[in-house]
C-alpha cells in the first residue's frame, strides 16, 4: 500500500473512533462499550502507522542517515 493510502486508512480509523467517543457522550449506559469500540479504532489506526513507517525504517536502513529522519538506527 502507498503512504496515501495507508493515511486515509489511519484518518478513517479515527473518524470511527470519534464518533464512538461522540456516541459515548450522549448514551452514558452504553459508553464503557462504545468506548472500548472507540479504543480498539485508535489502535488499529496506531498499528497501522507502526506497521508503514517500521517497514519503511527497514528499506532505508542502507541510506544515509538524512534519508531516515524518525528511525531507529543500529
Amino acid at each position: 500500500m502507498n503512504g496515501l493510502a495507508i493515511m486515509e486508512n489511519v484518518r478513517r480509523y479515527r473518524t470511527v473512533a470519534s464518533l464512538y467517543r461522540q456516541t459515548a457522550a450522549f448514551r452514558p449506559l452504553r459508553s464503557d462499550s462504545l468506548l472500548a469500540q472507540a479504543r480498539e479504532w485508535e489502535y488499529r489506526a496506531v498499528a497501522e502507522l507502526e506497521a508503514y513507517f517500521g517497514a519503511f525504517c527497514q528499506a532505508a536502513s542502507g541510506n544515509a542517515p538524512s534519508h531516515t529522519a524518525g528511525c531507529a538506527m543500529n
